[in-house]
């Protein structure tokens, strides 16, 4: 079954750096400059320390599934999930050209970007 068409994503300017890597086909993540914690999602301020400085690093794109859900009664199927990237933190994320029936918890999956309806790529995942 074909991907299902991803709508584009909207940046803001807090998340500006991060479609501008997307583009490039980078996965950054940013970084406190302060405290040194990675986080996820895109902002200025660190929510570990509130430290205002941060800084964008490139993911390896290798994760987990940590959890998922796959929507059967839509027009295309499709399956979100959380999946846990290699540097720590968790992010939701589509995952794609698989057979659903044998996703598993703690399955390891792999970057692939995906070209949204006219925007930047969209992060999303397949399984190893």
């Amino acid at each position: 079954m074909p991907d299902r068409k991803i709508p584009a994503p909207v940046p803001t300017p807090d998340t500006e750096a991060f479609w501008q890597g997307a583009r490039a086909h980078r996965l950054l993540l940013p970084r406190c400059t302060s405290c040194g914690r990675l986080h996820w999602y895109p902002r200025p301020v660190c929510p570990f320390c509130f430290a205002d400085i941060v800084e964008q690093v490139e993911a390896t794109g290798h994760a987990t599934i940590y959890a998922f859900s796959v929507a059967r009664r839509t027009p295309e199927s499709f399956a979100i999930a959380y999946v846990t990237l290699a540097e720590g933190p968790t992010v939701l994320t589509n995952l794609v050209g698989c057979d659903f029936d044998r996703l598993r918890i703690g399955q390891a999956v792999r970057l692939v970007w995906a070209d949204a309806e006219g925007g930047p790529p969209v992060p999303t995942f397949t399984p190893l």
